[in-house]
């Protein structure tokens, strides 16, 4: 039987009034009441209801997450990031899975604010004119974390993908490498094109040439490394160093190097684009582009707190600083 606050305010002698008070942690109660309200909370087990108190102060305090895929480690430690925050600030995350589907992401986002939720993150890949949008006529606040969307209509929090692959490659330059290989993500991916154009830039300021079959397209899997390392390793043009725009396909093509007698780094040097737990799991362990997942997740919430409690926004467009972590993937 559920336990009414009609029922605690009969128990306690009080009206409903004084419960929702006390409840909602109005000052407004005497000590006395509120110690005997508690008590009667406590014993009978009350427990508010969300939606009834939602409905009446027109706050849910719950926020939209849509996220790709919770299983891939990248967006898991995003996701950690958001849930720390919104816990800090007495949220509850409503969480679904996207799958990288345009359709199926518009239709959580109406599914979302059909559940009244005061806030959305929004995770994807690519973020299209409809996107942009759907997000514009949203009645609650949307941040992106971890996504790029170029015209920066939507407030997002992310680091400068492109800035930090000309890094990679001008480390892999000043090494002496000439034939540094790209394994990038979809090409319909937002953020595969700037870190292509950062492989690119990078590539033209060391003066060196990008050859078309060093240029691998892959799906940020496991599997699409090792298939890309099949494509190098026939390649006329053998590449010295390879920079992956994901963990998982760096450790598809150092186990693939490694099947075909390669020594990592000694003949062959790899660095990744994300620096997840991955990252410190292969044998030799990888050299990273160390994007703060945790903080791009956090600070996306935080940033979304800012909005629904109507606080100043200093910049609706966060970009957090990168660095590249070494370790045993390269000299």
């Amino acid at each position: 039987m559920n336990v009414t606050i009609y029922d605690v305010a009969r128990e306690a002698s009080v009206s409903m009034a004084t419960v929702s008070r006390v409840v909602n942690g109005n000052p407004n109660v005497k000590p006395a009441t509120r110690k005997k309200v508690l008590e009667v909370i406590e014993r009978l087990g009350y427990r508010p209801n969300a939606v009834a108190r939602g409905l009446a102060s027109k706050k849910t305090t719950t926020v939209g997450v849509i996220i790709p895929d919770i299983s891939n480690i990248f967006y898991a430690e995003l996701a950690r990031g958001i849930e720390d925050i919104a816990t800090m600030y007495k949220y509850n995350i409503i969480l679904s899975n996207s799958d990288q589907n345009k359709e199926k992401e518009i239709h959580l986002i109406h599914t979302m604010l059909g559940k009244q939720v005061d806030g959305l993150i929004f995770m994807g890949g690519r973020i299209t004119q409809e996107h942009v949008e759907e997000f514009e006529r949203s009645p609650v606040p949307v941040v992106l974390a971890g996504s790029l969307e170029p015209t920066e209509k939507i407030p997002s929090v992310n680091i400068n993908y492109e800035e930090a692959a000309v890094d990679v490659i001008s480390a892999l330059a000043e090494k002496g490498h000439e034939h540094i290989a790209f394994v990038d993500g979809p090409l319909d991916d937002t953020i595969s094109q700037y870190v292509l154009r950062g492989y690119k830039e990078g590539m033209d300021a060391a003066n060196l040439p990008v050859v078309d079959e060093l240029v691998i397209d892959g799906d940020y899997t496991y599997e699409s490394g090792i298939e890309a390392w099949h494509k190098l390793e026939t390649a006329a043009v053998k590449p010295t160093a390879v920079f992956a725009n994901g963990d998982e396909m760096a450790l598809g093509i150092i186990h693939g190097a490694q099947d075909s007698g390669l020594k990592i780094p000694e003949e062959l040097e790899v660095i990744s684009f994300e620096s997840t737990k991955l990252a410190l799991m292969v044998r030799p362990q990888l050299t990273s582009v160390v994007q703060p997942l945790y903080d791009i997740g956090a600070v996306a919430m935080r940033l979304l707190t800012k909005y629904m409690n109507k606080e100043e926004v200093e910049s609706p467009i966060v970009v957090l600083p990168h660095r590249i972590e070494k370790r045993g993937s390269t000299k």
